[in-house]
């Protein structure tokens, strides 16, 4: 317990990102005893873990370990969560943190019961972020099936609330509130932790690999999108060109990342995730062909067991050559790349390729809300310029989700270790 005659200080955090790192950094500080506020600019918790087909290298589905944490949200009154909001400003010291947020309005409240009769209503549509553009929703929607908060949304980038209002009258719990305001909050906290997270890189900027002239070019994010049971196949791989299954699949390794002008440093988790993407192209086709163009294959994080599983299933051809271009021939498409080891130049011809886009920091989008040092690729370094500050997950460095969660927890020691500071001084 902290001695009463000791400074005062706010025996709180918050936590900026609602994804992997945010909710274990939350879970870990409401459990030890400390009051959190996540401040989540999404709709729901769970961020990039929620679009996930499968974790590896268990290959388990991220529903289960999502589920537990939202239990532990649920069954701790410490823990306070704000969706469709974004941090301003951040001022103050160690144990004396203000913090202004500005929260969006969702224009559904606490009454929805998700009984979808607003969407049956809805006339409206727009592009499924969720899926990453490969289908639609209605204006008011549910993120997706497993959302926390299990509540709809209204999209007014995709309608006029105020012009409508067939929702309204659809909904007969009174759960629609077109007036809803956009709110200014002011929280007060002892430490602050960023887990901001991450964005897949613009694939659309590498003009040689095609991203956006086919359908069929598609980036690891997507596939995941494309192979999950929630997704906008019901999890059938088929081509979103010409709905055809998809059994001569590329995988382009370093797609924006090790590259002077893109994402100067490697993403970490893309030669991983790739392989274990095949195996998802695998269980679903035994007699498919899976070729991976890469530059060298690394298994950070000891998955080295995993990564020599895959390429022993007979399936997979790795090829080591950068790929120069990808077409679109008869139908198909062809990846032409150069074959170092052979010495030779590779025409491969296949159903669909999957771009293996880099992973590139959260806070590359705008300005820190606080004065906390970031590096040229806007990841946070520790340099001392803002203490009680502390960063988690990806938004210190490229990883994977075991990577993110220890992390986590070791910027809830460090916050724990400023506020208990902070209160003896």
């Amino acid at each position: 317990m902290l001695d009463p005659q000791r400074r005062s200080v706010h025996r709180s955090m918050v936590v900026v990102g609602g994804g992997i790192a945010g909710i274990s950094a939350a879970v870990e500080a409401a459990e030890a005893g400390y009051e959190v506020t996540i401040v989540e600019r999404n709709p729901y918790l769970g961020g990039r873990v929620a679009q996930l087909n499968k974790y590896f290298p268990k290959l388990c589905a991220p529903t289960c370990g999502l589920e537990i944490n939202f239990q532990r949200i649920k069954k701790n009154p410490r823990i306070r969560f704000l969706t469709m909001a974004e941090v301003e400003s951040i001022s103050g010291r160690p144990g004396e943190f203000d913090i202004t947020v500005k929260q969006r309005p969702r224009y559904v409240n606490d009454r929805c019961t998700s009984c979808d009769a607003c969407t049956e209503a809805c006339t409206q549509t727009r592009p499924d972020a969720y899926n990453m553009g490969m289908g639609t929703t209605k204006a008011i929607y549910l993120p997706h099936a497993m959302a926390f908060p299990m509540k709809y949304v209204i999209d007014d980038n995709a309608c006029r609330p105020e012009a409508c209002g067939k929702c309204v009258n659809a909904c007969k719990y009174g759960a629609i509130d077109l007036a809803m305001p956009a709110r200014s909050i002011h929280l007060k906290a002892g430490a602050v932790i960023m887990a901001t997270g991450w964005d897949p890189y613009d694939a659309s900027r590498i003009d040689n690999l095609g991203f956006g002239h086919s359908p069929d070019i598609v980036t690891n994010i997507m596939m995941e999108r494309l192979t999950a049971p929630n997704g906008p196949t019901g999890g059938h791989l088929v081509r979103p060109s010409d709905g055809r299954a998809v059994k001569r699949i590329a995988f382009v390794q370093c797609a924006g990342s090790r590259d002077a002008l893109h994402l100067g440093y490697c993403s970490a988790i893309c030669c991983m995730a790739s392989l274990k993407q095949a195996s998802y192209v695998i269980e679903r086709f035994p007699d498919a062909e899976v070729t991976i163009f890469y530059i060298d294959l690394r298994a950070p994080g000891g998955y080295d067991a995993f990564s020599r599983k895959i390429q022993a299933s007979g399936n997979v051809r790795l090829i080591n050559g950068k790929v120069a271009k990808i077409v679109e021939t008869a139908g198909d498409l062809v990846v032409e790349a150069e074959d170092i080891q052979a010495q030779a130049k590779r025409r491969v011809a296949v159903d669909m390729v999957v771009l293996a886009s880099g992973m590139a920091s959260a806070l590359a989008r705008g300005k820190p809300p606080a004065n906390c040092a970031v590096d040229d690729d806007s990841f946070v370094v520790a340099d001392g310029t803002m203490p009680g500050i502390f960063a988690a997950g990806c938004a210190r460095s490229p990883g994977d989700v075991s990577a993110a969660v220890q992390d986590a927890t070791a910027a809830v020691m460090q916050a724990i270790g400023a506020i208990q500071t902070a209160a003896r001084g």
